[in-house]
């Protein structure tokens, strides 16, 4: 940690350890903290749990890049925070708008699926109502093992100000909950830079892009789902001047699956099933059923896009390409543009085509637990396939000699099924946390009331 660094040390006795600490402060464990402060509210003369949360980020902030103005939620605004955990919880989105004062405004529109900026605006309404929980701009830095007589009973979590780097702040904590979402996925190679984004980026660049009147003469965006559709929509309004190339190996967008049918797929008693399934059924159901949310469009954005390129037909001035069954061969980055070759697959046949903008829409991977806990992470135990073995209750299975706990919320795809890092079961899933953690903490010994981090 360095000589120069200031450690705050926040662990002097009992009292002052965690029972849990929280890494990382979205959707998933802003759940968790929702689950964890309404018990702590209800249990009147209880001893509660002393929790607390650690966010990277200034602010709470969810895919801030993507918040274009009219994209909608792609699931039900009942698969909120608290819904299906607890349908009487006044952290629900129904909450939010009559404290917003827009509840019959919004039970007018007769939708389900509510604007993206205003799920975002319910996130840090929630938010806000337990922020004594959380610290932001608080960047885990190490996590380490704590021994007694023998056995690993605590984890003592160091987290760096990113306001003020040389500040490093440690806290002892009885479990983790590893929450820190998802990651910006790249093809093989590719580096980011000033005209190569990741469309997790799309808002602030395409802003700053207009802001200094920078042109853009054609853009290309390379990927098949519904981000990469909806940033080749919002490229097109944006300059509409340019030519907007949509590239993708498939012949044409594949609609998502929102049937009834294969919507069971993320009811809570689905992930029952899939956990207990033998593993060749676990990956039979996740290929079935990766058109539910993997490389697939919404029906009204496809037809919305479809219906643009035959108005541009008409009007003999084409600017929206999609380059179908095509895919990059070619990236050559320069200062003042980006030179691609394209490649169409049943052919070989090869275009260059010099543009200002390169997006890789090409989705988003977990962060390994190693990336979060280093050497803690060499004490999971993992299978014969080398993936990490978790619980039912979402809880690491671990060395015989660790008592302290760890908990993923999310990132267990291979457990759990697709709905690991999705908001379909994120309620349901922190209440499960919550329980889990509420009966491995019963025959403790007294514990604080839930404080501010």
């Amino acid at each position: 940690m360095g000589g120069e660094d200031a450690v705050t040390t926040l662990h002097s006795g009992p009292d002052s350890i965690y029972d849990v600490l929280g890494i990382g402060f979205g959707p998933s464990n802003l759940a968790l903290a929702i689950a964890l402060h309404e018990h702590t509210v209800r249990a009147v003369g209880e001893d509660g749990l002393r929790i607390g949360f650690l966010e990277k980020q200034r602010q709470f902030g969810w895919h801030r890049g993507m918040l274009i103005d009219d994209a909608t939620m792609q699931v039900s605004f009942l698969k909120d925070l608290v819904t299906m955990r607890d349908p009487t919880s006044d952290f629900s989105f129904l909450c939010y708008l009559r404290d917003r004062g827009r509840l019959v405004d919004f039970l007018n529109l007769k939708t389900l699926f509510p604007l993206r900026i205003e799920f975002h605006d319910y996130f840090e309404w929630a938010a806000a109502r337990v922020e004594h929980l959380v610290e932001y701009s608080a960047e885990v830095v190490s996590v380490k093992p704590v021994t007694e007589d023998g056995e690993i009973r605590y984890f003592d979590v160091a987290s760096r100000d990113t306001e003020n780097p040389g500040r490093l702040t440690v806290r002892r904590t009885r479990a983790l909950c590893v929450a820190t979402g998802l990651e910006p996925h790249l093809p093989p190679g590719a580096e980011r830079s000033e005209r190569v984004w990741h469309n997790s980026e799309l808002l602030p660049r395409v802003d700053r892009l207009t802001s200094t009147g920078t042109p853009v003469r054609r853009a290309v965006v390379l990927g098949a789902g519904q981000s990469a559709a909806e940033a080749v929509d919002y490229l097109h309004r944006s300059f509409p001047d340019a030519e907007i190339c949509s590239v993708f190996a498939k012949y044409g967008y594949t609609p998502a699956d929102d049937s009834p049918f294969a919507n069971k797929i993320f009811d809570p008693g689905a992930v029952d099933l899939y956990y207990g399934a033998p593993r060749e059924v676990k990956q039979s159901l996740f290929d079935y059923h990766r058109s539910t949310n993997y490389s697939v469009v919404d029906m009204e954005l496809i037809e919305a896009l479809s219906q643009t390129m035959y108005r541009e037909q008409v009007q003999g001035r084409e600017r929206l390409r999609m380059m179908n069954v095509s895919r990059l061969r070619e990236v050559e980055a320069g200062t003042d543009d980006v030179r691609v070759t394209v490649e169409f697959l049943p052919t070989g046949e090869r275009e260059d085509l010099a543009c200002d903008l390169l997006v890789y829409a090409t989705g988003y991977q977990p962060r390994g637990i190693g990336t979060n806990l280093g050497e803690v992470g060499k004490l999971c135990l993992r299978d014969d396939e080398d993936a990490l073995k978790v619980g039912r209750d979402h809880r690491v299975a671990t060395a015989p000699n660790v008592s302290a706990d760890i908990y993923l919320h999310g990132g267990t795809e291979h457990t759990h099924g697709l709905t690991s890092t999705l908001l379909s079961t994120t309620a349901v899933r922190a209440g499960e946390i919550c329980a889990s953690l509420l009966a491995r903490r019963a025959t403790d010994h007294p514990k604080a009331d839930v404080t501010h981090v």
